[in-house]
């Protein structure tokens, strides 16, 4: 698997009373995308550690330095003992970025929604998208009250400096209530020719995804994220190839071995071994394929790919949507072989 790398505390900034950042200087530059996150060991003293997801609110262009933004929850271990005891000086371990939450292109007209702490990696898409491209943002942003706002210094920032390309529309519920359909829709439906992305509360999302529907957005212009908690820890995950029976599916009696071709960053191929039982990650790093992952437990969607031709079966799926599937997306790290030729994409 990737290798876990460690990273410097150089600064700890407080956002909120409730939220802080921490920007983190790795051994050697890293490349990484906007709307990207790192998986970070939390120290455990009754686990060692444990593995939670925290993306990215710094964007590529603003150099080597990379920052993660914390929000306390209430009851969650992780997110308080970071806040609580990370010191500039001290070292954490991560994973390299990873995730699928990118804009395709700095060019393309941005329709962001965020809620609370889902600005995250909103606002990297945004920053990149203001400084590198062309492209407009228009952002939906909804919080508790005023006092909670994640980087409210920096929107000001972005919107006087970019006044013709940056909008924001901040919605606070102390004052407004929770964002109704009404308030998402009057705002959408100025943007309805954008790529439209969102993170936040599960409710934030569903409500903003039925306004996009019924705005008749195509799937192809509606991306979200996430924030799922890891169901085990990839750090100890072991990159050997994993027998099907191990995770409750068995290959077909008789099953051969499927051909499998593709494309990944524009480079073709193609293999005629993929044995029953063997999922298909561990298969294409097998050959030598820079497949992309981070979890290998099917909760971060981070090794998503789009089947062309013939299906896999997934041994397990907590993120991809029922659309998602209907289009032929799957998690490269849960899917095992059913057909007898299978064609993949990761574009």
């Amino acid at each position: 698997m990737s290798s876990p790398i460690e990273l410097r505390v150089v600064d700890v900034v407080a956002e909120t009373v409730d939220a802080k950042s921490f920007v983190l200087e790795p051994p050697e530059p890293t490349s990484y995308s906007s709307g990207q996150f790192l998986t970070i060991a939390v120290p455990s003293e009754e686990q060692g550690f444990v593995a939670r997801c925290y993306s990215l609110a710094s964007a590529p262009h603003e150099g080597g330095l990379l920052t993660v933004t914390v929000k306390r929850t209430p009851g969650g271990y992780a997110s308080n003992w970071l806040c609580d005891n990370v010191r500039v000086g001290q070292a954490l371990k991560s994973l390299p970025p990873s995730g699928v939450f990118t804009a395709a292109s700095v060019d393309d007209d941005l329709l962001l929604f965020a809620g609370g702490s889902g600005i995250t990696p909103v606002i990297s898409l945004a920053k990149e998208t203001l400084a590198r491209g062309s492209g407009s943002v228009a952002l939906f942003y909804a919080n508790r009250s005023a006092d909670s706002v994640i980087f409210g210094s920096t929107l000001a920032k972005l919107a006087a400096e970019y006044p013709d390309r940056l909008t924001i529309t901040n919605w606070f519920e102390d004052s407004q209530g929770l964002p109704t359909a009404a308030g998402i829709r009057a705002f959408a439906e100025q943007f309805t020719d954008r790529h439209a992305m969102m993170c936040g509360p599960a409710p934030f999302m569903q409500a903003v995804s039925d306004v996009l529907k019924s705005l008749d957005f195509p799937r192809e212009r509606r991306r979200q994220e996430k924030f799922v908690s890891l169901s085990g820890n990839p750090f100890e995950i072991s990159a050997e190839v994993v027998d099907a029976a191990d995770l409750g599916a068995a290959a077909p009696e008789g099953a051969g071995c499927t051909r499998v071709s593709g494309e990944i960053d524009g480079a073709a191929f193609e293999f005629d071994d993929w044995r029953p039982g063997v999922l298909l990650l561990d298969f294409l790093l097998e050959k030598g394929i820079p497949a992309p992952f981070s979890c290998r437990l099917g909760d971060c969607s981070a090794c998503a790919c789009r089947v062309i031709e013939g299906d896999v079966e997934m041994v397990t799926n907590e993120v991809l949507e029922p659309e998602d599937i209907e289009e032929g997306i799957r998690l490269v790290c849960q899917s095992l072989p059913v057909t007898e030729h299978l064609k993949i994409s990761f574009s």
